[in-house]
């Protein structure tokens, strides 16, 4: 290092007085200097590698059975459904957690022994300005249904500061994702004009530019309306290997109807044409539509050698035209040889008639990730998604023989997956091939246990001793964003909203009947007639009938769950925390000798979003907006004269059902965690918590909104039996 005496001196004044160094100075001191760098406020090369236990919600086996199930015999049973080997993976949470638990976490080996995963593609939330609600149909009516607060508030952090939060977001993940990629695996980053050049850098400096393979542009559309500027058509995506040897398989354009119709003006429908003259005037082939093949006019027979001509009369490619002038036939797998290049302009958004369109905001067609996916992997080989919105990746990955991960912080994102992925198994199932099972996982009671600062590393009983001594803390986060006050000199309660006092379950447990009956009891003892037992889960079968129990006892008894953006302390600061009352179905089972059927008799719901007070004060005369209170759509309007009228939407409960789905013998399958013991050996635990394992389903689709309200019959032999159907 060569400084010279008043570098040192003024090197020593800025450390003296508290300010940062400029940049030249850092350039001078530091040996392993870049001569380009990105830069933002705040950068750290910290790295989250926090590891907590996946936990499994729910497997799906099998693409339902349209008459009866069978009871299974082999590995593979006539049904499909499969019961070794890799499952393919939807984890609902923070991808940043699950980041770090993938690639440090006992899930790895099991990735690894796979052979790693190959291709990753994400398409990160790049537009600052995008409204990430959702249109969703309830019954005849469409409502938009808001994205929850952590989500909300996840996004809005995105950009809150600028790029530099972005940049900050995307980084420690993008360095995340490179750890867990595989030596000969590469990744696909979908951006636009917005964020492209901050990637581009993020990715050299995480990656290095050496390993830059493509700036892929990707036109989306023809034409766009932009005011004051040139419209933006194109979206960008960069393609980075990690090694130098790394999988690929060149890509081919195809003849497609879209093809044929976006570089022939007049070809039908079905992208058909025929190509019959020659313009005197111009030079150039006029054209028209004629069958299924290509045909070129015989003008450019003069290119031909006689012996090519004569190959072409063998062939019967040459035929005459109705006034004798002849022509030369030219198919079009003949012409579907030329090589994909990083200009993708043959691949069309998904417009709203498209059979994938399935009403997803930030939904992306399926032929532009099977051209990434057949590029940068081969069969049987893992592909991952962090970002995967509607699950176009995961769809085509499971369509292509790919094994796969995705993952999404929305819950609406999981139930969208989740019903295209079973479609998509459906669909193979119909056609006679291979499908692979998949399972939903989560972090569960451990990302909450995380969100307070328990060390999930910890000896059990340390552990549970840090567990009382954070929830103590916790307890009156929870109250606040409830807005209760609290209490003392109570067993049970905790604190009081207006009339009623409050509850809380614990953190890492369901609330089961014990605990529910000992509030009761002391509600009882000590003449409380109204309480609210607020919980993140509910033990199964616990309601209705513990509220009609305590109902009997003269206790107003109200169950609700605690949202996970409790979480976030600026979402309890600006109100905008809700607690749902626990909706609950209603089941009648049918038993015919040995097989056993479900079928669902009703469904309360007390779903609330926003209120017909604020929606009838902030309307405009002449407008009208749809909310949900207490568990009915009802479109508030107000005419010209300002007289707000109320129109209840829901017509009967199924309006409500989505989804729902059975576990014929619920309690067969433990859920077990994998976590490293004390010995930094990988140990397996139970929950005591059950796996549903999903046999059958039922939901509603774009192009069928009917759903089936009684389930197949499935032949579950002797003995006691647990039947649970799921609802969404």
């Amino acid at each position: 290092m060569n400084l010279t005496d008043n570098e040192k001196r003024d090197i020593i004044k800025y450390i003296e007085s508290g300010k940062p160094l400029p940049d030249k100075f850092r350039f001078l001191l530091f040996e392993d200097k870049r001569e380009v760098e990105l830069v933002w406020n705040g950068k750290t090369n910290e790295i989250t590698n926090v590891v907590l236990p996946f936990q499994t919600i729910e497997q799906v086996d099998e693409p339902r059975s349209e008459e009866e199930i069978k009871q299974q015999t082999s590995l593979f049973d006539v049904s499909g459904r499969q019961v070794a080997g890799w499952t393919n993976k939807l984890i609902w949470g923070d991808n940043k957690l699950i980041l770090s638990s993938l690639k440090n976490g006992p899930l790895r080996e099991e990735i690894e022994a796979q052979g790693g995963i190959k291709l990753i593609y994400i398409d990160p939330p790049f537009d600052v300005g995008a409204d990430f609600s959702m249109s969703v149909e309830v019954g005849e009516e469409t409502m938009t249904k808001k994205a929850n607060v952590l989500e909300e508030l996840a996004y809005r952090d995105t950009w809150g500061k600028g790029a530099d939060s972005f940049i900050a977001m995307i980084y420690e993940r993008l360095s995340l994702m490179k750890d867990l990629l595989a030596d000969d695996g590469s990744i696909y980053v979908h951006c636009d004009w917005r964020v492209s050049p901050y990637l581009r850098l993020a990715l050299d400096e995480i990656f290095g530019n050496s390993v830059f393979r493509n700036e892929i542009i990707w036109r989306r559309v023809y034409t766009h309306s932009d005011a004051g500027k040139f419209g933006h058509i194109h979206d960008t995506v960069f393609f980075y290997s990690k090694s130098d040897n790394y999988i690929w398989n060149d890509q081919f354009t195809e003849h497609s109807p879209e093809y044929l119709k976006s570089h022939y003006s007049n070809a039908d429908e079905k992208g058909r044409f025929q190509l019959i003259s020659m313009s005197a005037k111009s030079g150039k082939p006029e054209k028209r539509l004629i069958n299924d093949k290509e045909y070129l006019p015989e003008g450019n027979a003069w290119k031909y050698s006689q012996k090519t001509i004569d190959q072409f009369w063998k062939d019967g490619r040459i035929f005459f035209t109705a006034n004798d002038t002849p022509r030369l036939k030219i198919y079009l797998d003949e012409k579907a040889g030329k090589k994909v290049q990083t200009l993708w302009y043959d691949i069309f958004p998904v417009n709203s008639q498209a059979m994938e369109n399935i009403n997803y905001p930030t939904q992306k067609p399926e032929a532009l990730l099977e051209r990434i996916i057949s590029a940068s992997s081969n069969e049987g080989d893992i592909v991952a998604d962090f970002f995967m919105g509607s699950g176009t990746t995961l769809a085509v990955a499971e369509k292509l023989n790919r094994k796969w991960i995705g993952s999404d912080l929305g819950k609406f994102a999981i139930h969208t997956t989740r019903k295209r992925m079973i479609g998509v198994q459906r669909e193979l199932k119909k056609e006679g091939k291979d499908y692979r099972a998949f399972e939903i996982l989560n972090l569960g009671k451990y990302e909450r246990q995380h969100y307070i600062g328990v060390n999930p590393n910890l000896r059990e009983e340390e552990k549970q001793k840090q567990i009382a001594e954070r929830e103590k803390n916790f307890l009156s986060l929870i109250l606040s964003a409830y807005k209760a006050e609290t209490v003392d000199g109570f067993k049970t309660f905790h604190g009081k909203k207006s009339a009623r006092l409050v509850t809380i379950g614990p953190i890492n447990l369901p609330v089961s009947r014990l605990f529910v009956e000992e509030v009761i009891e002391e509600c009882i003892e000590k003449q409380i007639t109204k309480v609210d037992v607020l919980a993140f889960e509910f033990e199964m079968g616990l309601f209705p009938h513990i509220q009609e129990e305590a109902k009997g006892k003269g206790v107003d008894l109200a169950l609700k769950y605690i949202p996970r953006d409790v979480f976030d302390k600026r979402a309890i600061e600006k109100n905008q925390v809700v607690f749902h009352d626990v909706s609950y179905i209603e089941v009648k089972p049918h038993i015919k000798k040995n097989s056993v059927a479900v079928e669902l008799i009703d469904f309360s719901v007390f779903y609330n979003q926003d209120s017909i007070d604020a929606a009838a004060e902030s309307l405009k005369s002449g407008n009208n907006k749809i909310v949900v209170e207490n568990g009915s759509i009802i479109k508030v309007s107000k005419d010209k004269d300002g007289v707000v009228t109320r129109d209840i939407l829901t017509k009967q409960w199924t309006d409500w059902i989505d989804y729902w789905s059975v576990d014929y013998d619920y309690e067969s399958k433990k859920e077990i965690v994998r976590v490293k013991g004390e010995d930094g050996l990988i140990e397996e635990k139970w929950t005591g918590d059950y796996i549903f394992e999903n046999e059958w389903q039922s939901f509603r689709t774009k192009k069928d909104r009917s759903i089936e309200l009684k389930s197949a019959f499935k032949e579950v032999g002797n003995g006691r039996r647990w039947c649970f159907a799921r609802r969404r």
